[in-house]
């Protein structure tokens, strides 16, 4: 990732402001994956909030929001089993303000931000044709990203990585990852990290809510016949590797 000396260095900044109370340790549920987090939760939360509320007046205001109730009433009824299964992994999260909405954009295929707000994309759903168990897996794989508080440490490793400015704020930092090429890349290998974890996650939730793992497999499976492909390479891992991960789990889960 970085030279020697970098790593040092930024070891040295993690433990002045572990010091300082600065940085938070924490454990990926399920996974048990280590993470520095430099921001409060709640910090994020806010944050996104209000970035969510931004996102959804502009849809709103395109009339692209909660175009099908049939579609959003379908999508919540998925998606509501699955926090069910977060809420058990994550306690906390059941006090988060969880809210659920679609749109036609095309630009959307689903994302879950921090503190439990989904957006999905109904044609992304059409496109792929996905059937309740398939539609559990792409939500699970949402909701694990905010259970493992994915955006959060994205954000705080923002300010692990730069020794000079050790103290920034959530919107420096926000700004950095949307227009900062370098720091893209750099985090890079983290990005492809969560996304893997957020493979795994989402199947363990999907499983617990009583989802079929046969379902899970075909929509990885899903993933590598989408043509063009549906997920960016330098970020994610390999259609073929999802798939993969998938197929492990249900054996795994059927011994």
């Amino acid at each position: 990732m970085v030279g020697n000396n970098k790593v040092t260095l930024g070891r040295i900044v993690v433990f002045s402001a572990l010091c300082l109370g600065h940085v938070a340790l924490a454990q990926v549920p399920e996974t048990g994956r280590w993470q520095n987090l430099a921001f409060a939760a709640e910090a994020v939360h806010e944050h996104t909030a209000n970035r969510y509320r931004e996102i959804l007046a502009d849809l709103d205001a395109r009339g692209v929001l909660d175009g099908t109730p049939k579609t959003l009433d379908r999508v919540s009824r998925v998606a509501e089993s699955l926090i069910r299964s977060a809420i058990a992994l994550k306690p906390e999260a059941a006090a988060w303000q969880w809210e659920i909405h679609t749109t036609s954009d095309t630009n959307w295929d689903a994302s879950c931000m921090a503190g439990g707000k989904l957006l999905v994309g109904t044609k992304f759903i059409e496109e792929l044709d996905l059937d309740d168990g398939e539609l559990a897996t792409l939500l699970g794989h949402e909701i694990a990203h905010a259970l493992a508080e994915h955006q959060r440490e994205e954000l705080s490793e923002v300010v692990l990585l730069d020794a000079m400015h050790p103290t920034i704020g959530i919107d420096t930092a926000v700004s950095r990852l949307e227009t900062d090429l370098a720091l893209q890349i750099r985090l890079a290998d983290l990005s492809r990290i969560q996304e893997s974890e957020a493979d795994q996650l989402g199947m363990i939730l999907a499983k617990n809510a009583g989802w079929s793992v046969v379902d899970m497999v075909s929509f990885y499976q899903k993933l590598v016949n989408a043509d063009p492909p549906t997920s960016r390479s330098w970020t994610h891992p390999s259609p073929a590797s999802r798939l993969n991960m998938a197929q492990i789990l249900a054996i795994l889960w059927s011994q």
